[in-house]
């Protein structure tokens, strides 16, 4: 190895050397913390992206968080449905869900949810796979968007978190099929977001990532240089109200914003495209998306100017 080669490499080994230092007081702050993570979108369609998403999450466990992850699956929904001849229906955003077409992605859901789980397994961390049909942990209502009759899609009432409490305080990381029952026993479909912010939210998760296809909230969408690294409640609002947050961004920001409200310390947009987003977001003071936080009060100690 020439000298330039070796000063090359020492440069590197250096930036990583400093990279885990920044990262310590984080470990230390999340240390035993609980953390969901919506798993959805391009993350779930690209091998690499896949791999990465699973490591990051062995990582938080390894490190002494908590992890949950709670996992869509519509693009595969959309796909299977077209298989037996139906075509994929969006009223209000949500799919229109006829009991054939519940069939088909509780079949859809429940294989990728056990996908998932074989991947954490082969990391040689535990995990295992249930939807919220098991022990009662989503209960819900018919989901009714302006009124309208989407068939079988659930509006989470209540939140059992006793199958999640038990399975961490055995080591494991719940992965989870968002789909619940109602009263009657009847199969629902849930949204993944709402999902993960109903659980959040019910069992007081430290941090709640969506990983999504976008950088994260921008003053203006059109610009990735205008990303907004944090926003408190009345910073997002305001954003709302101006017209800044819109489109598909706002159904997101404002699950962020119930999820804060609800007792979740600190809520994360991020980019599921880019390689260990998770691991970038969580451990590094900047992070690479947008944190969305109670007030002045949610910054962590490190992050505070001295």
């Amino acid at each position: 190895m020439s000298e330039e080669e070796k000063e090359k490499y020492m440069d590197q080994i250096t930036v990583k050397a400093e990279t885990l230092i920044e990262a310590l007081p984080y470990i230390r702050d999340f240390n035993n913390k609980i953390v969901v993570v919506k798993y959805g979108g391009s993350a779930m369609l690209d091998k690499k992206l896949e791999e990465s998403v699973i490591k990051d999450v062995a990582l938080l466990k390894l490190v002494g968080m908590r992890p949950i992850i709670v996992h869509g699956g519509g693009k595969e929904i959309s796909k299977w449905i077209g298989k037996v001849g139906k075509e994929t229906e969006f009223i209000e955003g949500f799919r229109k869900t006829d009991r054939e077409t519940m069939e088909v992605a509780e079949m859809v859901l429940n294989r990728l949810n056990k996908y998932l789980v074989q991947m954490v397994e082969k990391i040689g961390v535990k995990a295992i796979g249930i939807c919220g049909k098991d022990g009662g942990m989503l209960r819900v209502d018919k989901k009714m968007p302006n009124g309208k009759d989407i068939g079988f899609v659930g509006d989470i009432k209540h939140v059992n978190t006793e199958i999640l409490e038990t399975l961490l305080d055995n080591d494991y990381i719940p992965i989870i099929a968002p789909i619940g029952m109602d009263d009657a026993g009847e199969t629902y479909n849930i949204n993944a977001d709402d999902a993960a912010c109903a659980i959040a939210g019910a069992i007081k998760a430290e941090k709640l990532a969506f990983l999504t296809d976008v950088d994260g909230v921008c003053m203006n969408p059109d610009d990735s240089s205008s990303l907004i690294s944090v926003l408190d409640l009345n910073e997002a609002n305001k954003l709302i109200e101006a017209g800044v947050i819109s489109g598909g961004m706002l159904p997101k920001v404002t699950n962020c914003i119930n999820a804060v409200n609800a007792g979740v310390g600190r809520v994360h947009i991020l980019d599921g495209r880019r390689e260990h987003c998770l691991l970038l977001e969580f451990f590094t003071k900047k992070g690479i998306g947008t944190a969305i936080i109670g007030d002045d009060s949610g910054y962590y100690s490190n992050e505070i100017e001295q």
